[in-house]
């Protein structure tokens, strides 16, 4: 009997050649595949750290039971997808943008930057993480609509990256979707 396993299909993921988290506005036309070049609105959000990008999925049910207590329906009551990384390019104004919100920081860093932190709402965006798969594959995720929900401490150490950690909410657009996925293999 032959096997039905493919272990060409398993596959790791590395930094895009250009760029691995980018952000731009909200409403900024979306990619629709892996390979065409991003808008030039699409800002590169430059290194991760070495924990990689975790996307996560989390969804509630509520159990209908009869009178006996058996369960005879679920009813899912909430769904939420996140995107988790860590900027660790503690100098880009962009990263710092993505952490604290697009007109919280100004200037550039040779004529030296200012950033005011406040506990205001956080800029709704579009997000995008490219990856490069097993044997040169492109792979694009794009959330159409999403905000930083969660940050991390911040630690300043000689032997640590400043890195600027993360958490993107996605809201559903428009057809209902929190994230779209694209893969492209090399032309045989």
């Amino acid at each position: 009997m032959a096997s039905t396993y493919a272990s060409g299909n398993v596959t790791t993921a590395k930094q895009g050649t250009t760029g691995t988290v980018w952000r731009a506005p909200k409403g900024t036309a979306l990619p629709t595949d892996a390979v065409t070049a991003l808008n030039a609105a699409f800002k590169n959000l430059g290194h991760i750290s070495e924990d990689g990008v975790t996307f996560s999925d989390s969804k509630e049910v509520e159990e209908i039971k009869n009178m006996d207590g058996v369960t005879v329906y679920t009813v899912q009551t909430s769904f939420t997808s996140t995107m988790n990384c860590s900027l660790i390019e503690g100098l880009n104004t962009e990263v710092l943008k993505a952490h604290y919100g697009e007109d919280a920081v100004t200037g550039t860093l040779s004529a030296g930057i200012e950033t005011v932190v406040s506990g205001g709402e956080p800029d709704e965006c579009v997000w995008v993480f490219e990856s490069i798969l097993r044997d040169g594959v492109l792979q694009r995720i794009v959330i159409p609509n999403g905000k930083v929900t969660e940050t991390g401490d911040i630690v300043y150490k000689n032997n640590e990256p400043l890195a600027h950690e993360l958490t993107i909410t996605a809201s559903a657009d428009d057809s209902g979707a929190v994230r779209y996925e694209y893969i492209k293999g090399k032309a045989a």
